[in-house]
């Protein structure tokens, strides 16, 4: 990685333009960007309400998913149980991905967040 850095830095100081004032080197290391913006996450005007709609209907539909996909689960483990253990076991096996799923989309704002900071 810090041999890419010093090969970039080379070329963009090879530039000796507004380019190369881009790369400031840091003592006894590898360059590092000088200057680069790096604002908070902030919402459009007038978008956050329609936003915020939109993505409480996905969670609505992402549970309706998951209720649907532990009935369906269950379906196959009772109708399974009798002569049929692979049907059974495949009802048992999605239990675990539903939930996952699940899981997944109750911490979906919090895992996004903290890439946003």
């Amino acid at each position: 990685m810090s041999l890419v850095l010093h090969v970039l830095a080379l070329h963009i100081g090879a530039l000796r333009g507004p380019a190369s004032r881009l790369l400031a080197t840091s003592p006894g290391g590898p360059p590092a960007l000088a200057g680069a913006p790096n604002p908070a996450p902030q919402a459009p005007p007038g978008l956050t309400r329609p936003v915020t709609t939109i993505i409480a209907w996905g969670k609505w539909g992402v549970l309706m998913c998951g209720v649907a996909g532990l009935l369906i689960c269950a379906g196959k483990m009772a109708i399974g149980h009798r002569n049929r253990a692979t049907f059974a076991a495949d009802g048992a096996t999605g239990v675990p991905w539903v939930l996952g799923g699940l899981s997944l989309a109750a911490v979906a704002a919090a895992i996004s967040s903290v890439f946003l900071r």
